[in-house]
């Protein structure tokens, strides 16, 4: 969809009112029409979707069991947690399961309240227990061993007693660094998020990994802690550019802060990617948007949704023979854009 909104210059919220074909959206018929074409062209189908809910493996109490619940400790305050959710409700539609979104916001006795309704309930086939940031929690009683099949989003359990998917976080810092290093850049500056936070501590550890696989020297002038918002990117951009020897190029944890660098490169009068490249992460909306269009690396929140309620179906139907716990780190690829240019003489 992302690239189906770049390519025709309308939102990536135009392209799905479009596609899943909802009622009440007021958006030209031309546009329509460039949708459907572009999507042809690019051989993206949308799943067909099934009208009816055929019974799955029934409870003990006859109830049919179809429906996922998604428990949440935070959604509104970031983009990510909402593209997972909606890889698992497609997930789920597509077995015949329905998916029900409960958010805690933190709140222990909220969280404890809404596993004691979910186990009452005949009908819910598991749970997918998921944080809007990636780190080890410690899942309520209930959940740890009990008899509900449980798959953990975008978080860990120190003694991994049940099945997880979070991203790659290393081999993204590394994809992104390797990416300059190819293009020629051998001076590097990045922004980084908060250092408590494990992506960030993570995506640093890649883009070292990835300077000492070319020989490169780790210089920490280069470095420097941000807060994940464009501001800290603005300042630390503008910072990185003014040393006596400036990177060529600029990679940003995420996708606002490389945002906020951009902006302070054509302040200093400077153009991406002609006299530095800046490339982001997570792969929001905003990226394709930009000028230029952000390379970034794409952080995989949709498809760890679908893997989290897949394997959770998996599990709770006895589908998959012995395979056990699995306990998955998803690729972060990267998306190339139009930020980073080719360096000789870095």
């Amino acid at each position: 969809m992302t690239d189906i909104a770049q390519k025709i210059g309308v939102s990536q919220s135009t392209v799905s009112l479009v596609l899943n074909q909802m009622t009440g959206a007021k958006v030209a018929q031309a546009t329509r029409d460039k949708v459907f074409a572009v999507a042809a062209e690019l051989g993206y189908e949308l799943p067909r979707r099934k009208t009816r809910l055929p019974a799955a493996p029934p409870s003990a109490g006859g109830a049919r069991r179809n429906m996922v619940v998604y428990i949440a400790d935070e959604i509104s305050t970031s983009p990510h947690p909402a593209l997972s959710i909606d890889g698992a409700r497609t997930a789920a539609w597509e077995h015949n399961c329905l998916l029900s979104v409960q958010v805690t916001g933190g709140d222990h006795e909220l969280e404890d309240a809404i596993v004691e309704a979910t186990l009452g309930n005949p009908a819910v086939l598991g749970v997918v227990y998921a944080t809007i940031f990636t780190r080890e929690v410690e899942l309520p009683r209930a959940l740890q061993t009990g008899p509900l099949a449980c798959v953990l989003l975008n978080c860990t359990t120190r003694l991994r007693r049940r099945s997880s998917v979070v991203p790659g976080e290393v081999g993204g810092g590394f994809a992104g660094a390797e990416h300059l290093i190819a293009s020629g850049h051998t001076r590097i500056g990045f922004i980084n998020g908060e250092p408590w936070m494990d992506a960030a501590r993570d995506r640093l550890r890649g883009y070292r990994q990835a300077l000492a696989t070319a020989d490169l020297p780790f210089d920490p002038d280069l470095v420097r802690d941000g807060d994940w918002m464009s501001g800290s990117g603005f300042e630390h951009a503008t910072a990185l550019m003014q040393l006596k020897r400036p990177p060529t190029a600029i990679f940003c944890a995420n996708d606002p802060m490389a945002l906020g660098a951009l902006e302070a490169i054509k302040a200093l009068g400077l153009a991406v990617p002609g006299d530095v490249s800046v490339l982001g992460y997570d792969d929001q909306e905003a990226a394709s948007h930009a000028h230029p269009p952000l390379t970034t690396v794409l952080l995989p929140n949709f498809a760890m949704g679908q893997w989290a309620v897949e394997r959770l179906i998996e599990e709770a139907n006895g589908t998959d023979g012995a395979a056990g716990l699995r306990h998955i780190k998803m690729d972060c690829p990267l998306v190339q854009r139009q930020s980073v240019s080719e360096r000789g003489d870095s």
